[in-house]
């Protein structure tokens, strides 16, 4: 199921930010303290009338008052009429209506989605009226807000809440089916790897609908093993929109990630990885799926003499919340390791299902703790009494303890490094849970 993705677009300094930091309850960024892990802040989760989206604030753009009609707002406009569940669109009700206005009104509208003008700065006594050229455009959806004061904006929630799709459960493809969503920022070479894959000999591939929207999702046999790759197609190229395509990379990982097990980050080998790259891989581990990483265009690496260990470092250096994750390099031109991907996804997958025994995973924690004691709290030593595990996908585990305020995040990874020490966990986040035991009345 799919979190429904509602767009700010407008010129600079009309007040977009203003409204995303209302919309988003001032959480003006999906934030996550694991080091490592870059963000941001354009994009924010919010609830409307009980439900869940994600907010896109478009801002940052600088209007160039030399071109009557910005070539960066129509950018704008073009993604979020490609790629959202509906538009906000927001003017300015002092400055007026402007060429740039009408021009990312007009490519919103041809969507055919659901979209709202919000005329604001309408929070004064002088200002009570909206100004009669927004009036003619006869855009039914029109507001008249003060995103900073608050006035009109329940009125734009609620038609924005009532205009979202109708949630879906995502399609039954089996317990055994492994969805794979292929992310990464552009021009990695996602797509040639993913047509690399499916041009296999040894696959049999067929579409499939996709669950809340009209996209595509590619089925495939592999070694008698079921595979389901999520469309990861992104944002689609038209016109000049190579500067906004950066900005919006993560929303369509967030997209794919939704509906995924593994998700396959790609990275250029022979570019060093990048806070960007960094953004998109966080939203993968926040959301706990089973991660591989690829180094794609290995064939160009002998030309840059660059080496496997030092790719690897690269990744650890910048990806390092993703320590756990397998790294391959492969070249989706030449073929070079692309049968590799399948069955390394298939172990990463086998390890983000894995169960483990109530007993095992007690007598593991029992060794680590005596080998590297917990400290005191307080002056009051601290213990453990018993964990287990709660859920797979991620694989996630419940400790029970006296003081569970008491362990510092350095104690709180040694015992996660001990669970992938005893037993692996390749390629997959594990949570902990530290829960102050209950006593028992007698």
């Amino acid at each position: 199921m799919t979190t429904p993705i509602v767009a700010i677009v407008g010129r600079a300094n009309v007040g977009k930010s203003t409204l995303f930091n209302k919309l988003t309850e001032s959480r003006s960024a999906i934030v996550n303290d694991t080091p490592g892990v870059t963000r941001d802040r354009m994009y924010g989760a919010a609830e409307l009338e009980n439900r869940a989206v994600l907010i896109v604030d478009t801002g940052g753009f600088d209007v160039d008052i030399t071109n009557q009609i910005e070539l960066q707002v129509v950018e704008q406009a073009m993604w979020a009429r490609d790629e959202a569940d509906c538009v906000i669109v927001v003017v300015d009700n002092q400055s007026g209506l402007t060429g740039p206005d009408r021009e990312m009104i007009a490519q919103v509208r041809k969507s055919g989605k659901p979209f709202f003008l919000a005329v604001n700065k309408v929070d004064s006594p002088s200002h009570h009226f909206i100004l009669p050229e927004f009036s003619k455009l006869g855009i039914e959806n029109t507001f008249a807000v003060s995103a900073e004061h608050g006035p009109g904006l329940y009125e734009l929630i609620i038609a924005v809440s009532e205009s979202l799709p109708i949630e879906k459960n995502e399609l039954d493809f089996g317990e055994d089916t492994i969805r794979i969503a292929v992310i990464g920022r552009p021009n990695v070479g996602k797509s040639s790897l993913v047509n690399k894959l499916l041009n296999s000999e040894r696959c049999i591939v067929s579409d499939i609908p996709g669950t809340t929207r009209d996209a595509i999702d590619t089925s495939l046999e592999w070694n008698g093993r079921r595979f389901v790759l999520i469309d990861t197609a992104g944002i689609r190229r038209k016109g000049k929109t190579s500067k906004i395509l950066d900005k919006f990379s993560v929303v369509m990982a967030l997209k794919a990630l939704d509906r995924c097990d593994v998700a396959v980050m790609v990275l250029d080998s022979v570019e060093q990885v990048s806070d960007q790259d960094a953004t998109v891989a966080g939203y993968a581990f926040d959301r706990g799926k089973g991660c591989l990483v690829l180094g794609n265009k290995w064939d160009l690496s002998r030309e840059k003499e660059i080496l496997f260990e030092e790719f690897k470092d690269r990744v650890s250096h910048k990806l390092r919340f993703l320590e756990f994750a397998p790294v391959l390099t492969v070249s989706a031109k030449s073929g070079l390791r692309v049968d590799k991907i399948l069955p390394q996804v298939e172990q990463v997958y086998e390890e983000y299902s894995r169960s483990i025994t109530t007993s095992s995973l007690n007598e593991c924690f029992e060794r680590a703790i005596q080998k590297n004691p917990m400290s005191t709290y307080r002056g009051k030593f601290m213990k453990l009494y018993y964990a287990t595990q709660v859920k797979k996908h991620p694989p996630t585990f419940k400790c029970f303890m006296d003081f569970p305020e008491g362990i510092h995040f350095s104690y709180r990874r040694y015992l996660v490094n001990s669970l992938r020490k005893k037993f692996g966990f390749i390629g997959t986040p594990v949570r902990l849970i530290l829960s102050k035991k209950r006593k028992i009345d007698s």
